[in-house]
């Protein structure tokens, strides 16, 4: 027997769940800052780099150029995964979130991990750019105080939600079902250390009057931000494919279900993440012996009544009842 719920949901929010039940307006004025720093940065990190000839200028250029694509593409993303079910879509369009984050990671990584380094081998092997430090310099001051900005704002974000969910900082970022903030924060952690980097090798370059400085400091760049389009892209993927949620989050549907008068045990409890605030799960529960149809219709209505109040992002519940007399089987197994 499945039972399917949909739609908002109300009713009180445990600790846990609070973190994750409602990120899509806040998510989007994050991505919006990000987005107007980053297309801000780009033009002026492209006017210092034409002018200096600098390669870690150039460098830090494309990755704004990438982190502003991206923000294109995370709003996409939520643009589109609030689209409601459909019947080609019957769970609705909420991995298209993780559909963009992934292009976005994409993006990162070719438009400006790839870039960077070949840029900073070119510098290397190329020889001295036209030393019009000052500009650079003043540039990359006013760049990292608008990504210092948007940093904060996601930043504060992130922390909130990871207080919410008893989790670290770290911890958070790393198991977030929401890849919008995730993605913005990681962006804009690594533009700053992009900018420090590229700092420093303007002014090694500038005091050793060896260009070689500016192509290594480029290269440093392209590696960082491999490094966070990798990581992005692996947390994205798991997502996409399909991941259960958080092994506390599902210790506590658990015990949900096993609390409604009615309900021997749960003999099964899987779930999935369609999305940062939509969850379907599926239960094979224990009823007891000598129940009649309506006995199990009964209980089986007050389960899904229970988690659908009680977890906002529970928007999916089917239950499967089975005899007494099966053997129990393994809880879902987690990923993250």
């Amino acid at each position: 027997m499945g039972r399917k719920t949909a739609g908002r949901r109300t009713g009180a929010v445990p600790p846990y769940t609070a973190a994750v039940a409602d990120t899509g307006g806040e998510s989007k004025g994050t991505v919006l800052l990000a987005l107007a720093a980053n297309a801000a940065i780009a033009v002026a990190k492209l006017v210092a780099g034409l002018l200096s000839g600098s390669a870690a200028m150039l460098a830090e250029t494309a990755h704004s150029v990438a982190d502003t694509l991206n923000e294109g593409f995370l709003l996409t993303a939520l643009h589109r995964s609030g689209r409601p079910a459909d019947a080609s879509h019957p769970f609705g369009y909420s991995k298209e979130r993780y559909f963009w984050a992934l292009i976005a990671a994409v993006g990162i990584f070719v438009a400006g991990g790839i870039f960077s380094v070949l840029e900073g081998v070119r510098a290397i092997s190329g020889g001295e750019g036209s030393a019009d430090y000052l500009v650079s310099y003043i540039v990359l001051g006013v760049a990292f105080v608008f990504e210092g900005a948007s940093w904060v704002k996601a930043v504060r974000q992130v922390r909130a939600e990871a207080k919410q969910a008893d989790r670290s900082l770290i911890r958070h970022l790393r198991a977030s079902p929401d890849p919008t903030v995730k993605t913005v924060a990681s962006e804009d952690s690594a533009a700053l250390v992009g900018i420090l980097l590229a700092a420093a090798g303007l002014f090694l370059h500038q005091v050793t009057g060896v260009a070689a400085w500016d192509g290594i400091a480029s290269i440093c760049v392209g590696l960082l931000l491999v490094v966070v389009a990798v990581l992005l892209g692996r947390d994205t993927k798991s997502l996409l494919i399909g991941e259960s949620v958080d092994p506390r989050f599902s210790d506590e549907i658990r015990g949900a279900i096993s609390e409604v008068d009615g309900v021997d045990r749960v003999v099964e409890l899987q779930t999935m993440q369609l999305g940062p605030d939509d969850v379907l799960v599926a239960a094979r529960v224990d009823f007891p012996d000598g129940g009649t149809g309506e006995d199990v219709e009964r209980v089986a209505e007050t389960v899904d009544r229970v988690l659908t109040e009680r977890f906002p992002e529970v928007k999916h519940v089917f239950l499967d009842p089975t005899g007494s007399d099966e053997p129990a089987a393994e809880s879902e197994e987690h990923h993250r």
